[in-house]
């Protein structure tokens, strides 16, 4: 059976020019936030305490716990908000389709009765509330003419909602029913986010024009604003309220967030900016915020989450941090035990240490996409969409000067002998080419539509896959190829090929959906009807001690073998990774690690009988 031991969550989807939302438990240090179509739940105080949601169709935009923390309502692009339960498996209570366009911003009643819901829209119809448990309408929000950007329900009562967007409007409703009650025109670019203090006695809006206002709760009516003195220099993407409602934080596109305290004339003062860590490129632009008792959260634009104590701003803050694309290749470090590397198809590496999590990003000089990605001893091979093969030699968690070579062809697949690190097989369409370091050596024209290809350990054997299925064995001599045998058995497009470590054996999986064991020595089928998948498989991992092999496939799930035993006895791992699995490698022999399109990466337990 496998359990899994640990998940390193993805970071939240961003986007240049627009702030993100998160949002936190009333009552625990849990967090909320989007990526792709997952809904992530994380514990700030237990940071490898993953849980991911699912079920929506289309990427999700928003989620928030309901303010008794039993439900979540999560809302996606195509306009259709699901509540379902923050506990036992997330039971679905209610499917609706709120607006015709994304959702960007909502928020329950503090009953938990209804639920407001703000984004793009036809027509006028930019924000619409609700009854949680009917979908029926709950007034009339007339007033804008664009995308309303947030909305928020006034937590205590006498109900009021608020709304702001693209044309530069707060708007003020009372009700419920709700009715539009009056409008603010003060600010003079699109108006980002507006939230009420806990206290439910003002609220605030931050725009894009630098600029924070404050009203009055009951009547709408501005009674403040945020000094411009050491204010912010950029557009202030999101706000948060402490839970006194004696201060706010906002973050701004200037790349620093700022702590502010109101005063009882209700104007606010800055007290403390938080410049958050790395290299001050457009990545750390501060898109999002929270303030969760006494947690201060920001949120970069490459997607760092970034956690200070409210209570000492001083303390450096603890940086989590993740892929926000699809994770395609896995890596363990051999002479660093425990370490993972994982790099995502945008050219992010990043370092883990199982146990702790999130260790650093490895910093490259040159950041070009990887397609393909191999670690040997101290150096990382990679290949990527420009034609280009990049050796990168490592020291410690920074990356030397690399070496690259265009290759003139798109790799499609990249091998490195394990014992002579300097040689490497690089396949293209037409068939390999040989590297030496960074010199092409020989390129060989095969005949066929190549798809995979490895070369063994001590470099004196290479395996290539075929488009029809085919493997072709060939002996390398120096820097030529002689065929050596032709092995038929798949009937789909070879997707990867990796000998056993202890080089007795070799897998190949196809697009068709099978896997295969081949004996090394005589070329025959060892472990045969690896037929458990019901899509594409993409990877594959050998176990250290070459007793396992484990697949992952398009289909979600990672299938585990033990060579000795028949297929029929594997250990199933279903909905590993939303979206399919890209990425296997195993930590040890008891370990397997997953990646896959919903960008997160997990630790699976294997315990075999």
């Amino acid at each position: 059976m496998a359990q899994l031991a640990e998940t390193y969550a993805c970071v939240p989807s961003t986007e240049r020019g627009r702030g993100i939302l998160i949002s936190g438990h009333p009552k625990s240090n849990s967090i909320l936030y989007c990526n792709g179509r997952s809904v992530i739940i994380r514990h700030l105080d237990r940071p490898l305490e993953v849980q991911v949601y699912g079920e929506h169709a289309y990427p999700a935009t928003v989620a928030r716990y309901s303010p008794n923390g039993e439900w979540i309502a999560s809302a996606d692009v195509s306009g259709v908000v699901r509540i379902w339960g923050s506990r036992n498996e997330f039971v679905l209570k209610n499917e609706f389709r709120v607006l015709s366009g994304r959702i960007d911003d909502l928020q329950w009643s503090p009953d938990c009765q209804r639920i407001v819901a703000s984004g793009d829209g036809k027509g006028k119809s930019f924000v619409r509330a609700f009854m949680w448990d009917s979908g029926t309408n709950v007034g009339e929000f007339d007033g804008h003419s664009r995308r309303v950007l947030s909305c928020t329900f006034k937590p205590t009562r006498p109900f009021r909602i608020v709304t702001c967007g693209e044309d530069f409007l707060v708007n003020f409703y009372e009700g419920p029913p709700f009715k539009f009650k009056l409008s603010h025109r003060e600010h003079s670019n699109f108006v980002n986010s507006v939230r009420f203090s806990p206290d439910g006695t003002k609220f605030i809006s931050v725009s894009s024009d630098k600029k924070g206002l404050l009203y009055d709760a009951k009547t709408g009516e501005i009674i403040g604003e945020l000094s411009s003195e050491n204010g912010h220099k950029g557009s202030i993407y999101a706000v948060s309220w402490s839970l006194d409602s004696k201060n706010v934080l906002t973050v701004s596109a200037d790349k620093s967030a700022k702590v502010w305290e109101i005063s009882e004339d209700n104007n606010g003062k800055v007290t403390k900016t938080l410049v958050c860590p790395g290299s001050g490129g457009v990545d750390d632009m501060l898109v999002g915020c929270l303030w969760q008792n006494d947690f201060i959260v920001t949120v970069s634009l490459g997607g760092s989450i970034f956690l200070y104590s409210a209570n000492d701003l001083d303390k450096a803050p603890l940086a989590l941090s993740g892929h926000m694309k699809n994770v395609n290749s896995l890596a363990v470090l051999k002479n660093e035990p425990k370490c993972i590397l994982s790099c995502s198809y945008d050219g992010l590496i990043i370092k883990w240490v199982q146990g702790i999590g999130y260790y650093g990003k490895l910093e490259r000089k040159v950041i070009s996409q990887i397609k393909c990605f191999a670690v040997v001893e101290e150096e990382i091979a990679s290949s990527g969409f420009d034609n280009k093969v990049w050796r990168v030699p490592l020291h410690g968690d920074q990356c030397g000067d690399a070496e690259c070579i265009d290759i003139g062809n798109q790799p499609k697949d990249l091998s490195v002998s394990l014992l002579s690190p300097d040689l490497a097989l690089v396949s293209i369409d037409t068939g390999v080419i040989i590297l030496r370091g960074a010199k092409v050596v020989s390129t060989v024209v095969l005949g066929f539509t190549v798809a995979a290809c490895t070369i063994a350990p001590d470099g004196n054997e290479a395996i290539v896959g075929g488009e029809d299925g085919k493997l072709h064995v060939y002996s390398v001599t120096g820097d030529t190829l002689k065929e050596e045998a032709v092995l038929e058995k798949h009937r789909g497009a070879i997707t990867a090929i990796r000998y056993s470590p202890d080089v007795s054996m070799f897998a190949s999986v196809d697009a068709n959906r099978e896997a295969v064991v081949w004996d090394c020595a005589s070329r025959e089928v060892k472990l045969k009807n690896m037929l458990y998948h019901t899509a594409r498989i993409n990877c594959l991992a050998w176990s250290p001690d070459s007793s396992m092999v484990a697949t992952g496939s398009l289909d979600t799930c990672v299938i585990i073998y033990e060579v000795d035993k028949p297929a029929s006895s594997r250990i199933t791992i279903k909905g590993a990774h939303l979206g399919g699995v890209y990425g296997l490698v195993f930590a040890d022999d008891h370990h397997v690690v997953s990646s896959g399109e919903d960008a997160c990466i997990r630790v699976w337990k294997v315990t075999t009988q």
